[in-house]
Order: C-alpha cells, then sequence, then structure tokens
C-alpha cells in the first residue's frame, strides 16, 4: 500500500524528467503511472507523515454538498483552499475573494450549469440546471450497478479557464463485483506527488468507503491512474526526508468506520471515524500556486 507510493515517490526524483511548469518552481516529472490499495482491510493514509485527515473528509464533503466557496471551508477551520481564494486570485474572474467559481462541487453537482451575472454584474454565479453526477452515479450503482458508464468528470473544457486552479482530478469510474466489492479508478492529469498526492488517495478512499456504505456494497479497490506525476524542486529536502522513514507495519496502520445507514448528501465529519492513526511526523513544505 504505502510502499507503492514510496517507490513512485523515489522513481520520479531519480528518474524524473525535468520540466518547467506554471508556478515557475520546476519539477521531475514522469507520465502515465499507476499504483493501487486494497481498500478490504487498512485505509491507505500515509503513516511516514502525518495526513491532515480532518481537512480530507471536510474538503471531500464540500465538493458533493456542491459548494464552491471556501467560506464552507474556513468555517469549519480548514484553509487548504485558502492560497486560490484571496481576493487577487478570485478578481482575476471578477469574483469576490472567497468565491472559486466552477471547481469540483460545481462539476459534481451541476455540470454545464448555465452561467449567469447578478445584478453587480460582475458575480458569476450558476443556474441549478446542469447534470448532477453523483446523483446519476448513486442511482446506477444502486439500480445499474453492472454499467459501464458509472462516471463522474471534473473536466470541463468550456469552464476551465475560469478558475485559478482547473481541475487536477479530473475523472473517476466506478465498477461493481458481483460479490458486491466495489471499485474505484481516478484519473490524474496533474499529480503533486509529495503534497497533494496523499490527500488525493485519502480523500478518494474515503469516496469509496462513502458510496459503498450508501449503496449497501463493500469497499474494494482504489486504482490512482496520473498523467503528469510530479515532484517540485523546492520538495528535495522532504522527499529525501520521507524516503529515509519506513512506513509503519500493516497491524500498525489506521482502519475507518463509517456510521451505519449514512447518506453520503447528508454525511458529515462526525459520520466517520479514523482509528489507529499513529503516523510520524509531519513534513512541512510550500505550496507552489
Amino acid at each position: 500500500m504505502e510502499e507503492q507510493y514510496l517507490e513512485l515517490m523515489a522513481k520520479v526524483w531519480e528518474t524524473g524528467e525535468h520540466r518547467t511548469d506554471r508556478t515557475g518552481v520546476g519539477t521531475r516529472s514522469l507520465f502515465g503511472e499507476q499504483i493501487s490499495f486494497d481498500l478490504t482491510e487498512r485505509f491507505p493514509l500515509l503513516t511516514t507523515k502525518r495526513v491532515f485527515f480532518r481537512g480530507v473528509i471536510e474538503e471531500l464533503l464540500w465538493f458533493i454538498a456542491g459548494r464552491t466557496d471556501v467560506a464552507y471551508l474556513t468555517e469549519r477551520d480548514v484553509h487548504i483552499w485558502d492560497q486560490w481564494a484571496t481576493a487577487e486570485q478570485c478578481g482575476r474572474f471578477g469574483r469576490e475573494a472567497g468565491d472559486l467559481g466552477p471547481v469540483y462541487g460545481h462539476q459534481w453537482r451541476n455540470f454545464g450549469g448555465t452561467e449567469v451575472l447578478d445584478d453587480r454584474l460582475t458575480v458569476q454565479t450558476w443556474y441549478p440546471d446542469g447534470v448532477d453526477q453523483v446523483q446519476q452515479l448513486v442511482d446506477e450503482l444502486q439500480n445499474n450497478p453492472a454499467s459501464r458508464r458509472l462516471i463522474v468528470t471534473g473536466w470541463n473544457p468550456a469552464e476551465a479557464d475560469k478558475v485559478t486552479l482547473p481541475p487536477c482530478h479530473t475523472l473517476w469510474q466506478c465498477y461493481v463485483h458481483e460479490d458486491g466489492r466495489l471499485d474505484l479508478q481516478l484519473y490524474q492529469r496533474s499529480a503533486d506527488l509529495f503534497l497533494g498526492v496523499p490527500f488525493n488517495i485519502a480523500s478518494y478512499a474515503l469516496l469509496v468507503h462513502l458510496l459503498a456504505k450508501h449503496c449497501d456494497l463493500l469497499p474494494g479497490r482504489l486504482v490512482m491512474s496520473y498523467g503528469d506525476v510530479h515532484l517540485y524542486q523546492n520538495h528535495a529536502d522532504q522527499v529525501v526526508e520521507q524516503l529515509g522513514r519506513t512506513p509503519n507495519p500493516m497491524s500498525d496502520r489506521p482502519l475507518l468506520r463509517v456510521a451505519e445507514g449514512v447518506d453520503i448528501f447528508t454525511a458529515t465529519a462526525r459520520d466517520v471515524q479514523l482509528i489507529g492513526y499513529t503516523p510520524q511526523a509531519p513534513i512541512p513544505a510550500p505550496v507552489a500556486v
């Protein structure tokens, strides 16, 4: 589980192509890599450094709620989107500070919704007339689980230039086995391997658990497929430090419990319980904005 992540990190750091990037920081990058996690027992939260799991929970519930305002997160003392919610960043698109525009929540719950302007003719909003992809997915999981169309996409070419950070994790597909196990594969166009990917792994593993509980299925396997997977050049010390650590033994890795009868659309952080998470110390690193 975690070993796959560390092996990929070492591979990118040792053999990755040196590339310039949007942020100007520079990366070491590979293309077309994949890792996977068995969710039937332990939860794939890294132990070689602490991951902010409360933030994982609140961000995922924010996506599922269809919200695109950072206030939802800041009210819960989660600040992982603050760098993209400043007056300067939002003002580039005619929006007020905190209004992130058509990011994940909009695409998941109102894909293609009609864009409008409010009375001030400055702040962009969207009518709720788009496609609720998550509701469609849940309906299909419950009524047509063998479907090959169990897909949610966050990538909308018509709106990718309307936000500072277009969706990095762009498309996910579910697969239900005959024995009721639920698998999920994510395609991620851009993957910040040190800072972002540990969060993404935990988020989509949690999503599998929530979907499975809601639809009376069992968590199965999580597959993470990457386009450009990279390490930023200014994370060199952090990468070396993490690669020098040994993951906790499997028996000392966390378990996840989701409340019985949970509804994915009304779930709260109180419905999720992480058991036995004893990671090593955090490894802080700067975010490339």
